[in-house]
């Protein structure tokens, strides 16, 4: 699968959901593992905010890669974040998005703009 890096030094991101774990099958509530780890991956939501747009996301993350001391609509860092566009057909439906993965979930800072 494709991976697209996506650049945050000049993005603001706000933490708009606090991580939960990321459930990989609805019915029976199994959380979703690494692929290669097999750790527990967690589901945040943030807004992303670069050039005067801003775009809801949720952005998976290892468990690990989450820190402590996280507060809704403070400012986080998303080191490694990626984009992965996906296709699938569901119920017959062809379905099309792009999902989002980070190494770490930190507490971030608000970037300085020239002439701010």
């Amino acid at each position: 699968m494709r991976s697209i890096r996506v650049e945050t030094s000049t993005a603001t991101i706000l933490l708009t959901e606090a991580p939960e774990p990321k459930v990989r099958d609805r019915q029976t509530g199994e959380i979703a593992k690494d692929a290669v780890s097999g750790e527990a991956l967690m589901k945040v939501g943030v807004v992303y905010i670069d050039e005067g747009e801003s775009s809801l996301i949720h952005v998976t993350v290892p468990e690990s890669g989450v820190t402590d001391g996280l507060v809704l609509g403070a400012p986080v860092s998303l080191p490694g974040l990626v984009a992965r566009p996906w296709e699938s057909v569901f119920n017959g439906q062809q379905r099309h998005g792009i999902a989002y993965r980070a190494a770490a979930l930190t507490a971030g800072a608000v970037p300085a703009h020239a002439g701010a």
